[in-house]
C-alpha cells in the first residue's frame, strides 16, 4: 500500500512557495530529480548534457511566459538543495516524455508505445446525490512518482488545494476557493515536439489553478500554441455550475461540454482530424477506448438508479473490468519494465464542498482519505 501523501503548506509570494516547497519536501524532490534523470537518460535516450541543454532553453520560455512560475522553480531549487537546471527538467518532463511517446507510435507497431494514461471526470450538480458540482480521476503514472498535496494561500487571498509530483511548481488535480477545478490526460499526437518550446503543460495547470473564472481557465489552457499534446478537464461551481473539457493539439483546441450531465475523458482525442493531427496510440489504444467506455457506463448506468454519490464515484475508481487496462490501472506484465504504469493517486473533488477524498495508490488497496481546503480531517 502505498504511503500517504504530505501536505505541504504555501504562503506568501511565488518564490517563498518554492522555498516551502523544497524545504517541506526535500526528500521527495531529490527522489523525483533522481527518478527522471534516470528515465531522460535511460529509457528516452537523452544525454545527460542534452537533458540540461532542453531544461535551459525552457527555462527561458517559462521566464518570459510567466515570471511567477520561474521564480517558484528557484526556490524549490535552493529549498531542496538541487540544481536549478535538474528542477526545471522536472517541471518540463511532460514535454520531454510524451514527445518521446509520440516518436515511438510513430515509428509503428514494432516500437513499445504504452505511455501513461488517467481516466477523468465531472458530474453536473443535477446528477449529484448532494447537488455538487463533482469531478475528479484516476492519475496513472510511473509508480516510482513521489506525489505531494498543496495547500496554498496567493498574495492576493486565493486558496487552492491541489495534488503535484514533488518539485513541480505546477499541481495538475485540484480547486482552488474560487470554484475552479482540474483534471488532467495525457494525450499523444504527431504534431507533438518538445523542441516547439512553447509555454508548458505544468505551466498552464499553474494557470488554471489561479484563475477565478472558468474564462480565466480556459484562456490558460487555449492561449497561445503548445509545444505537446494534452487535455484540460475544468470546472467551476457556483450558482450556474459549468463544465469544459479541452483537447488541446500543438496549434488547436477543441471544446466538449457535458450534453448528458456529466462527462469522461480518457487518453485519446474524441476528433483528431478536426484538429489536423494523427494520434499513434499504439499499445494504448485498447486502454483508453475501454476506460473511456466503461467509465461512461458505470455513470450511466449509475445516474439511472438515482442521483450519484461521492462513495458511488470511489467505486467506479476501483473498477477491474478489463483489468490491465481497467479504470483502476495496474501494471502490465507484457511490457517491460519501465513501460508499465499503474494507478499512482485517485481524487474525487466536491468543488462546492472544497473539499478531496484522495487515495494514494490504487484505489482498491488504498483507502480515501478526506482533505479540506482549509484543514485535513481524518477518515
Amino acid at each position: 500500500m502505498a504511503r500517504r501523501l504530505p501536505i505541504v503548506e504555501l504562503d506568501g509570494g511565488p518564490r517563498e512557495w518554492g522555498l516551502q516547497h523544497g524545504r517541506g519536501a526535500k526528500r521527495e524532490v531529490e527522489h523525483n530529480v533522481r527518478a527522471y534523470l534516470r528515465r531522460f537518460t535511460e529509457w528516452a535516450k537523452i544525454p545527460r548534457d542534452e537533458v540540461r541543454r532542453r531544461a535551459d532553453a525552457y527555462r527561458a520560455v517559462i521566464e518570459e511566459a510567466n515570471p511567477d512560475y520561474a521564480a517558484c522553480m528557484e526556490g524549490i531549487a535552493e529549498g531542496s538543495g538541487q540544481a536549478l537546471a535538474d528542477v526545471v527538467a522536472v517541471n518540463v518532463r511532460y514535454e520531454m516524455m510524451y514527445s518521446e511517446f509520440a516518436d515511438r507510435g510513430m515509428k509503428g507497431p514494432m516500437a513499445p508505445a504504452a505511455s501513461g494514461g488517467c481516466t477523468s471526470f465531472a458530474l453536473l450538480p443535477a446528477l449529484a446525490a448532494n447537488g455538487h458540482l463533482l469531478m475528479g480521476q484516476n492519475w496513472d503514472w510511473i509508480p516510482e512518482s513521489q506525489g505531494l498535496l498543496l495547500r496554498t494561500r496567493m498574495e492576493d487571498g486565493l486558496r487552492g488545494l491541489a495534488f503535484t509530483e514533488a518539485g513541480i511548481a505546477g499541481a495538475k488535480i485540484g480547486f482552488n476557493d474560487a470554484g475552479v477545478g482540474l483534471a488532467v490526460n495525457g494525450l499523444v499526437s504527431s504534431a507533438d515536439s518538445w523542441a516547439n518550446l512553447r509555454r508548458p503543460f505544468h505551466v498552464r495547470c499553474w494557470e488554471v489553478l489561479r484563475a477565478r473564472t472558468l474564462t480565466e481557465a480556459e484562456r490558460a489552457v487555449a492561449d497561445g500554441k503548445r509545444a505537446c499534446s494534452a487535455n484540460f478537464l475544468i470546472a467551476q461551481a457556483g450558482r450556474d455550475s459549468q463544465v469544459m473539457d479541452i483537447e488541446a493539439a500543438p496549434e488547436s483546441v477543441c471544446r466538449i461540454v457535458p450534453t448528458v450531465g456529466f462527462l469522461v475523458h480518457t487518453n485519446h482525442f474524441s476528433d483528431p482530424e478536426a484538429l489536423g493531427v494523427w494520434q499513434p496510440l499504439g499499445d494504448d489504444r485498447k486502454s483508453t477506448l475501454h476506460r473511456l467506455a466503461r467509465m461512461q457506463a458505470m455513470l450511466a448506468e449509475a445516474s439511472t438508479k438515482g442521483k450519484v454519490g461521492v462513495e458511488d464515484l470511489k467505486r467506479m475508481l476501483r473498477d477491474h473490468d478489463g483489468r490491465p487496462n481497467s479504470v483502476c490501472r495496474h501494471p502490465d506484465e507484457a511490457f517491460p519494465p519501465d513501460d508499465r504504469y499503474e494507478t499512482v493517486v485517485s481524487v474525487v473533488m466536491d468543488l462546492d464542498a472544497r473539499e478531496m477524498a484522495v487515495a494514494s495508490g490504487n484505489p482498491c488497496a488504498a483507502r480515501y482519505r478526506r482533505v479540506h481546503l482549509s484543514e485535513a480531517d481524518e477518515p
